[in-house]
């Protein structure tokens, strides 16, 4: 009984974690009740992969410039100029594909340098230098396309976008083999990571997950990798994509977790004074994490006209708009400072199951919309909500209902800070509290 209570005390104190893994369970058995079980089914599962890829890789580097407390509106926009970037070297000037990669990555690294000198070194909002940013780049992508699709590219660039890992069994097995290995492989990788982790914590004498919530999440979390590798396995095995997007996950976690940049990053949204009084060069980490954007702006272009086997006009539209919603259902505050890449994974996956199901369902882009924006709208209201609970911000609620968020303030407390006389605990005159 005491693991249980202690447990759901741990859960309350982490509301804002478990609450959008409890939702993303949550809309996916809904919806897998509402299509009678084809959402789940192996060939939908892959193109619930590939499909959202693009926007997850966005989300990945949409977080990391919000937990610096910025923002960037031109990720869409410039995924569509690199898309239209690829086509003009892959099929107008005959690029390989190995050269012409590499040096649209370089294009969005250039991209994003511009937007991240304007910002850091300048000093313009991000807001600002992002919505011109959109709107310069979309021109671009209408002046390099010249209003016209670019088709078709090579199989190799194609693959990136839609393609799988060979199947080492030749076909001739139910599973395909090689995605079942991975799977496993990642999953006992997980559990060792897990437990080491945890004996670290407990090592230093750190705050731990209790053990009987440790165990739940853990087994669970395992059971779910090893479901989904089940159902890519029945299909056609391991989509290229989720291999990339598998790699960077990874990285980027480690870069956030157990890098200086990391903690720069967290220290720059946490308070941004207090970051450049402590020593961080501000200009430097804002100027690199627009950098990185731009590469990995870079990357969903690619991934996405891959998939599409055509560099269009009108490709990204909106995608600004799907990673920045990633990033703040995934639990990305809207003030920066908080914020994980684990999180927006799972903040694109339930933006991603909501556009699958409702489309299996065959409700129109309107209901969707509709449907994307209060799901939006709710989860940045948990989050406020979450907030004043734990009593940070808590003031502006509790003065509107007239609910009490903090003890009345004494006389000790109103005295001047360091103006309290700590043999007497009582206040003392201000004058006699200043050096002579």
């Amino acid at each position: 009984m005491s693991a249980l209570r202690e447990s759901l005390g741990f859960l309350t104190s982490r509301l804002r974690q478990v609450g959008i893994f409890v939702a993303l369970i949550l809309i996916v058995l809904l919806f897998q009740i509402l299509t009678n079980g084809i959402l789940l089914e192996p060939q939908n599962v892959t193109n619930l992969v590939v499909q959202n890829s693009y926007i997850l890789i966005l989300a990945i580097g949409m977080v990391m410039v919000i937990i610096a407390g910025h923002i960037d509106l031109s990720v869409g926009s410039i995924a569509g100029f690199i898309g239209a970037v690829a086509g003009v070297m892959m099929v107008h000037w005959g690029w390989a594909w190995w050269l012409a990669i590499p040096a649209c990555l370089l294009v969005g690294a250039l991209v994003g340098a511009w937007q991240g000198y304007w910002i850091a070194y300048v000093g313009i909002p991000a807001f600002i230098v992002t919505l011109a940013g959109m709107l310069i780049f979309r021109g671009l992508t209408l002046i390099t396309l010249k209003n016209q699709q670019i088709t078709p590219f090579p199989s190799e660039l194609r693959a990136l976008g839609g393609g799988f890992l060979p199947d080492i069994s030749g076909g001739t097995s139910v599973l395909e083999w090689l995605t079942v290995i991975l799977g496993v492989g990642a999953t006992v990788a997980l559990l060792i990571q897990a437990l080491k982790e945890r004996r670290i914590r407990k090592k230093f004498d750190l705050e731990n997950e209790p053990m009987a919530w440790f165990a739940t999440k853990t087994t669970f979390v395992a059971l779910l990798m090893l479901i989904i590798t089940f159902l890519l396995a029945s299909y056609r095995g391991t989509p290229i994509v989720l291999i990339v997007l598998a790699v960077l996950v990874i990285v980027y976690t480690a870069l956030m977790n157990n890098s200086v940049f990391g903690r720069h990053t967290y220290a720059i949204g946490g308070n941004l004074h207090a970051a450049e009084l402590s020593g961080v060069k501000t200009k430097a980490v804002t100027f690199r994490l627009f950098v990185n954007m731009g590469v990995l702006a870079a990357l969903a272009g690619l991934v996405f006209t891959a998939r599409l086997n055509s560099a269009q006009p009108a490709g990204g539209t909106g995608f600004e708009l799907d990673s920045i919603a990633a990033a703040f259902i995934g639990g990305a505050a809207v003030q920066g400072g908080i914020g994980t890449v684990a999180g927006a994974m799972i903040g694109g996956l339930i933006m991603g199951v909501l556009n699958n199901g409702m489309s299996i369902l065959g409700l129109g882009t309107d209901y969707q919309q509709l449907i994307k924006g209060l799901v939006l709208l709710l989860a940045v209201g948990f989050d406020i909500f979450n907030k004043n609970r734990n009593g940070g911000g808590g003031s502006t609620i509790g003065k509107r209902f007239k609910f009490r968020t903090s003890p009345p303030a004494t006389t000790e407390s109103q005295a001047p800070a360091g103006t309290t006389d700590p043999s007497k605990d009582r206040p003392v005159p201000v004058s006699a509290a200043k050096p002579e």
